[in-house]
């Protein structure tokens, strides 16, 4: 079992403990940062403490290597399979001129972006987790990638997400390969996730130098109206 295994547990535990809720046996995102949340463990403990995370009416995704439990309480309204892939070389950064980094400012129109294309769990302050890449054609913002789980040593490639208007030009492959690389020069080792039926990603993220690492289980959790 590495950190990799949880890697949302291991943000919670570590880089992104600010922007966590819960204690030492289950954690989650506060609610304007994303959706992900993680017991420690397999525990009964862990797993009834990650029940008491999720408020009536909300949704936690749970992701990780080892099977999703459902805790009591809880019900699964979704369950999928993923790979999460890790570099295997150095990346190098081509054509830089167009891209540039996202602030605060562009928070609103990278929302607009994440809820169009649908890349993932992406909230009003999301973009808080790392640093984001953006590309704009006529002023507008019409592709972008970023960071969002982070720990000691990795850091994810997330957030990938081109305007349905703008596909096919290579830009996911450009702003994927420049917040990889960025994450390399600190001298942290990238790694993303996707689902296993998304092969078209999947080979991208092959040819840019990243390997399947794992398997890895996604379950959307909420309360159980009957539990």
């Amino acid at each position: 079992m590495t950190e990799l295994d949880r890697p949302v547990w291991a943000s919670l535990t570590t880089f992104h403990g600010s922007m966590a809720e819960g204690d030492a046996r289950a954690r989650r995102f506060v609610p304007d940062v994303n959706l992900f949340a993680s017991a420690r463990d397999d525990a009964p403990e862990a797993q009834a403490a990650l029940a008491a995370l999720v408020r009536p009416g909300e949704r936690v995704y749970v992701l990780q290597v080892p099977p999703v439990l459902v805790p009591a309480g809880l019900r699964a309204i979704k369950t999928a399979g993923g790979v999460q892939m890790v570099a295997t070389r150095r990346l190098t950064e081509q054509s830089e001129d167009d891209i540039e980094p996202l602030t605060d400012a562009d928070a609103p129109e990278m929302l607009a972006l994440a809820s169009l294309t649908e890349p993932g769990p992406f909230l009003a302050r999301t973009h808080r987790m790392g640093r984001f890449l953006g590309i704009r054609r006529g002023g507008r913002l019409v592709a972008m990638a970023g960071e969002r789980m982070r720990f000691p040593g990795h850091t994810e490639v997330s957030g990938v997400c081109t305007h349905p208007d703008f596909r096919g030009q290579g830009l996911a492959r450009r702003l994927s390969t420049a917040v990889a690389a960025a994450i390399q020069r600190r001298g942290d080792r990238a790694f993303l996730h996707a689902w296993a039926t998304n092969t078209s990603a999947i080979a991208l993220y092959r040819s840019l130098g990243f390997e399947v690492r794992a398997e890895v289980h996604v379950a959307v959790l909420e309360r159980d109206p009957n539990g």
